[in-house]
């Protein structure tokens, strides 16, 4: 997936709490629980409106969609790869047309990083990627079966820097113990990120987690899989001298 912080729009965030106490117990009446993401859908495109417009009947999928098939969907077998938040897409599409044995299936609530994956995959005629343009944690409730995905990709999620806004990170141990049971035993969980804080409790949490061993041979950390392109955000931040830590957890029961 591409990082989400390549376009400041897509946060992999959560909605910022209410400062105020009133505020606060109206939330907690009407949010059932806390979300990873803030909507800044911005200004669409010709291209992201087009991708919405021509390609996401071919190539989207809903939650109306009900429960996913992934050989009824692709038409065939194959590995399945499930990235969530992948920004403006760009580095998911190399991913699809560098792997064309492989079965893609995007999840982003930023709706002109869909838009423009959409339109620059439908230009190619890629036939290998769906995309689902929903809150992930619905999706992963919703549709994808358990002991169907090989590889998980989570890549530069919003690191939530603030102390008071940790509880808004993604990688937490519901969610863990979520893409576990969504993976086949054997499959992989793959996260990055440049913030080396976020890293570390990426780290501890995973530790942590039943079912999960760790794929690094020295430390906790690997080098940058070739499966994983590079970003353009990246590529700027090691010119800055910013670091970048991937984490590869294999699912063991």
């Amino acid at each position: 997936m591409s990082d989400l912080n390549e376009n400041p729009a897509s946060t992999n965030s959560a909605i910022k709490p209410s400062e105020n106490k009133h505020d606060r117990a109206d939330d907690a009446i009407h949010e059932k629980r806390i979300r990873s993401f803030v909507l800044r859908q911005g200004r669409m495109t010709g291209l992201q409106q087009r991708g919405i417009s021509e390609y996401l009947p071919k190539l989207g999928l809903t939650l109306e969609d009900g429960a996913f098939d992934a050989t009824q969907v692709f038409g065939r077998k194959a590995p399945l790869v499930v990235e969530v938040g992948f920004g403006m897409g760009g580095s998911l599409l190399e991913q699809v047309q560098a792997m064309p044995d492989h079965n893609f299936v995007g999840i982003e609530v930023h709706l002109p990083g869909v838009g423009k994956l959409l339109g620059e995959a439908g230009d190619l005629g890629v036939d290998n990627l769906k995309v689902y343009h929903e809150d992930a944690v619905e999706v992963f409730n919703q549709c994808i079966p358990d002991n169907s995905i090989d590889l998980f990709q989570l890549f530069f999620p919003d690191p939530w820097h603030k102390k008071k806004h940790h509880k808004r990170r993604i990688v937490q141990p519901p969610f863990v113990e979520v893409i576990r049971k969504k993976l086949k035993i054997g499959g992989r969980f793959h996260l990055a990120t440049d913030w080396e804080a976020y890293a570390e409790h990426m780290r501890d949490v995973m530790n942590n987690a039943a079912g999960y061993e760790n794929t690094a041979t020295q430390g906790d950390f690997v080098p940058r899989p070739e499966s994983r392109p590079l970003t353009k955000f990246e590529l700027r931040g090691e010119r800055l001298g910013h670091g970048v830590w991937d984490l590869i957890y294999r699912r063991t029961n």
